[in-house]
């Protein structure tokens, strides 16, 4: 996998999808990501509210909790060398957030001195990232390296963030790409806002990874 980056030139990808058009791989009812609905119920699943993950050899799971709420606001999973913080938003049932959401991520982090680049990956339209470890901060100073990838799913979008071996190592990505694919995403019949983050819960037991 390549680390090639741009340097804040308008994207080619101006032209691609229209903005709501939903993203996401051909088979993704058959490899993931999950709805619910798809899932097979005899897996032993981590049940996590808005997500379920598959435990596998490897994988430590982690919590993000927002500070000031002490809400749950995403889930950061570690395997493989690498990095995936997951997280699950409301979407509209005939549209997708992912093509809109790439140009705001992208938006954010060249703002913040960074440079992105989008390519196309296994899992459709995806970013990648060289960002400054300090906002503004001079490049050279530190900076990380991160994918951002995206799948609209009926009435759902999930984002992965991939940072580590993942971010530029072929071998490492298929792994993280694999478990970001084996996520069920729970989307719940609860009316909710589109882009609202779909609520997420500690697991009623502690699952074993």
């Amino acid at each position: 996998m390549t680390e090639q980056i741009d340097d804040g030139s308008p994207d080619a990808s101006t032209d691609g999808p229209e903005k709501d058009a939903k993203s996401a791989p051909a088979d993704r009812e058959q490899s993931g990501p999950f709805d619910e609905a798809e899932a097979r119920a005899v897996r032993p699943y981590i049940d996590l509210g808005a997500i379920k993950i598959l435990p596998r050899e490897g994988l430590n799971l982690r919590l993000e909790v927002e500070e000031q709420t002490k809400r749950i606001v995403a889930v950061g999973l570690d395997y493989a060398g690498s990095t995936l913080q997951v997280q699950a938003f409301a979407a509209p049932r005939s549209t997708g957030l992912w093509n809109e959401t790439r140009d705001q991520i992208r938006a954010q982090i060249r703002q913040q001195g960074g440079r992105v680049e989008e390519r196309h990956g296994p899992l459709g339209p995806e970013l990648l990232a060289e960002i400054p470890v300090v906002a503004g901060t001079d490049p050279s100073a530190g900076k990380r390296i991160a994918r951002f990838v995206g799948v609209d799913g009926p009435r759902w979008f999930l984002r992965g963030v991939v940072g580590g071996a993942a971010a530029t190592d072929v071998d490492a990505a298929t792994q993280v790409e694999d478990l970001f694919r084996s996520i069920v995403v729970v989307r719940g019949t609860t009316p909710m806002p589109p882009r609202d983050l779909i609520p997420l819960r500690m697991p009623a037991a502690p699952g074993t990874t």
